[in-house]
């Protein structure tokens, strides 16, 4: 019997070879996977001027020869994945895109496959405008290679500049640490201070029967939970830049905590979401902060009422301005990383009972202007909290504190285009309220 070559075989290699060719016209390398490929036909390599850049993508291509798309309309149609070509996908170390190509109008429209836990919804949606996959999307497929994990991110700045700012933030550490012997545990010791007469305070650490803290606590409530007689003033750097890493991680700890006694009464602490967020003021009312931005003075409004859409004078909920708080040690120093978000209530106080879909809407919307924008906000906000050392009125204060420097900037040899970032989406509850920058 003579050997074919079926028709379904054949429309597959016509549409590997285009989209190796349009790859290569966008500036991309290609290379076409052996016959054994079970799921990713080619890699595609990013390149700089010719040069290659060890970036990879994988890329999986489903051609048709003629025919619409699922729901296709003139802006765009649905596609439907297999779920076995997910289960596969999912645990990829490399990100991975599907491209659509038809060979009767010689169309390409690429999607990012989601990984991870997000990898659930099978049904995507293109859009003929923003999917298309030509030398606009260049620059768009190429940032799918820039980790979105570790100590920080670069957030591009407003405009054509190549100065790149770090969501980190310097910190400043008092001199000293208070360490004394205690027989109280935390629970124990939380008890206690709050029975007492004199206002609590948290910033401490109690491990393996010994309390740390920046304050002295024969100063505070705190001296009811140690042993008086054995508070001894250590050098920070002793117990910041220990080598063992459980003493470091219960530093990053007193960290935390000390930054949760220096913003109270501005800034509440979300259990749920493992953030600090701007605090209502009262119910269903807005806050501004003003501060001076990396251009002029500005302002932000950090706890936002949004007016519900369905009933006319009525508020959806309120959005507050957050972030989430990690401390890291590089080096000699220690850090602050700061992941901004947002956290949503039903009144200015009370949790939203749905705030994942709000969370993911208003995400979506933020592009690198706007989280640009944040880090530079978080950092003049704590800066604002500082005594006033050239405020000749200020009331002088004792009080050890952790301060916070400048977020650092790099110099990028290339520019991050604002279209990585995705198209701006419309949301429902976020007509009301501009990116955060568009202000500075």
């Amino acid at each position: 019997m003579a050997k074919t070559v079926t028709q379904n075989q054949l429309i597959g290699e016509i549409g590997e070879i285009a989209a190796k060719l349009r790859f290569l016209r966008m500036g991309f390398q290609f290379d076409v996977r052996s016959r054994l490929e079970t799921g990713i036909d080619g890699i595609a390599e990013v390149m700089a001027d010719g040069k290659p850049l060890a970036q990879m993508i994988a890329v999986q291509v489903k051609t048709t020869k003629e025919g619409r798309y699922a729901g296709e309309t003139e802006e765009g149609f649905h596609y439907l994945l297999k779920s076995e070509d997910l289960a596969y996908w999912r645990p990829s170390n490399l990100p991975v895109i599907i491209v659509l190509y038809r060979e009767s109008d010689e169309s390409f429209y690429w999607k990012e496959i989601p990984r991870g836990d997000d990898a659930q919804e099978r049904r995507l949606t293109f859009s003929k405008r923003d999917d298309l996959l030509d030398r606009n999307a260049a620059n768009r497929v190429a940032a799918l290679t820039v980790p979105k994990a570790g100590f920080g991110y670069y957030v591009p700045p407003l405009g054509g500049g190549e100065e790149a700012l770090v969501n980190i933030l310097p910190i400043k550490l008092p001199t000293e640490v208070f360490v004394a012997t205690t027989s109280y545990n935390v629970r124990q010791a939380n008890a206690i201070l709050l029975q007492d007469d004199e206002p609590a305070r948290f910033d401490w650490v109690i491990r393996g029967g010994t309390f740390w803290s920046f304050h002295d606590p024969r100063t505070s409530v705190c001296r009811a939970i140690v042993d008086i007689d054995q508070v001894e003033a250590v050098d920070t750097a002793h117990l910041a830049f220990h080598d063992d890493v459980d003493e470091r991680n219960a530093f990053a700890y007193l960290l935390r905590q000390t930054l949760d006694h220096q913003v109270r009464g501005e800034l509440w602490w979300s259990k749920e979401n493992s953030c600090f967020y701007f605090a209502a003021r009262a119910e269903y009312t807005a806050r501004v902060f003003k501060y001076e931005s990396s251009k002029k003075l500005t302002e932000a409004d950090v706890v936002n009422p949004i007016e519900s859409k369905r009933e006319a004078g009525s508020i959806a909920f309120v959005r507050h301005h957050a972030f989430v708080p990690r401390f890291e040690s590089l080096y000699d120093e220690w850090y602050l990383v700061v992941e901004p978000t947002y956290v949503f209530t039903t009144n200015g106080f009370t949790s939203h009972p749905h705030p994942d879909a709000l969370l993911a809407g208003k995400k979506r919307l933020d592009k690198s202007a706007s989280l640009r924008g944040q880090v530079i906000m978080w950092h003049r906000f704590l800066k604002s909290l500082e005594p006033k050392t050239d405020d000749l009125f200020a009331v002088a204060s004792s009080e050890p504190r952790i301060s916070f420097g400048s977020p650092p900037t790099l110099e990028l040899p290339t520019r991050v285009p604002d279209d990585v970032w995705g198209s701006p989406k419309k949301d429902d509850g976020d007509q009301d309220e501009p990116d955060l920058l568009r202000r500075a």
